[in-house]
């Protein structure tokens, strides 16, 4: 008589290590990844993080410079303030004294407004030119080429793209 008899497993040896059922390598796996899920969480919640104080930084970085940039600004048309004053205490004397001081101060001004990027312009007989000019006004001047300046009635400032305020013109055109 034939007897089936059971495959035999061979005895563990001492300091082996059982290799891992079927069902256990699926548990080993899922806890790798919940691990490697929380690191990433991790990483990605300190990023975040770093990103909202790089911001914070930023933010009183620019309000800094910006503050400078005022204090700078203010600091240099206090000396155009004080030639004011100066003018203003001296109404009483010589008129001709007294315009000639205003015409300084003005000068002054003007150089502050060049210190600062922006020089003045008030040229007549130039094309006329959209970007730097405002028309305000158009005058029949026949000796003129059209579309000409022919009279500036406020200086603009600024230069290169980086315009305070256009030049406000009356333009030239030609009678027909």
């Amino acid at each position: 008589m034939a007897t089936e008899q059971e495959p035999m497993t061979p005895p563990e040896q001492p300091g082996e290590t059982p290799s891992p059922s079927p069902s256990q390598e699926p548990e080993a796996e899922a806890d790798e990844q919940t691990a490697a899920l929380d690191e990433m969480r991790d990483r990605w919640r300190r990023a975040l993080a770093d990103l909202d104080n790089l911001r914070k930084r930023h933010a009183k970085e620019l309000e800094r410079v910006r503050a400078e940039e005022r204090a700078r600004t203010a600091g240099a048309w206090l000396p155009v303030l004080d030639n004011l004053e100066r003018a203003l205490a001296h109404s009483d004397s010589d008129p001709s004294a007294v315009l000639k001081g205003v015409e300084a101060v003005r000068d002054q001004a003007v150089e502050v407004l060049r210190g600062l990027g922006y020089p003045r312009y008030e040229e007549t007989g130039v094309p006329f030119d959209p970007t730097r000019h405002e028309v305000v006004g158009v005058v029949d001047t026949p000796d003129a080429e059209p579309n000409t300046v022919a009279q500036v009635v406020s200086p603009g400032y600024g230069a290169d793209g980086k315009q305070l305020r256009p030049a406000f013109v009356v333009v030239s055109k030609r009678q027909e």
